[in-house]
């Protein structure tokens, strides 16, 4: 089972963090094969949401609040360890982190930029397609709502 964790930067343990860049560059630099700049300096303003099981870090998101990232509230970072995806933790995190951002930010409205080929996955959740695709760091994306 998934415990859900939530901190701010300052909270993390530099066991947590180390765990954390580690998750993100195995999934999003190694195994999606993508050279760019994970630590964007945007950690410090985020709240962090971990997934632990068996005391490891399997999945994660960072939110923010409206105007950090976005004009709205937003979920980035999200990363499920390749070995757990069986167990939809994507889902789990995911609806931790809305849940976070209702409870913490007293918002509704969510912007994300998603990875296009996860489009299935977020529509799930509630989000919307808005405008057209484009690349980040040569993979494309598409902005996506949930009001």
């Amino acid at each position: 089972m998934l415990k859900i964790v939530i901190k701010p930067f300052s909270e993390l343990s530099t066991q947590e963090l180390y765990a954390i860049l580690q998750l993100r560059s195995e999934v999003f630099v190694v195994e999606q094969d993508c050279v760019y700049q994970d630590i964007d300096g945007k950690d410090q303003k985020a709240i962090h949401v971990l997934g632990v099981k068996n005391d490891k870090v399997v999945a994660y998101t960072r939110i923010f609040k409206p105007g950090d990232y976005f004009e709205y509230a937003s979920i980035g970072r999200v990363v499920v360890a390749k070995s757990e995806r069986q167990h939809k933790y994507g889902y789990d995190i995911m609806n931790a982190s809305m849940n976070t951002i209702e409870k913490e930010f007293k918002e509704d409205t969510i912007k994300i930029s998603a990875q296009a080929y996860l489009k299935g996955f977020y529509k799930n959740l509630g989000f919307k397609q808005i405008g057209e695709a484009y690349l980040e760091d040569n993979i494309p994306h598409i902005a996506m709502i949930r009001q």
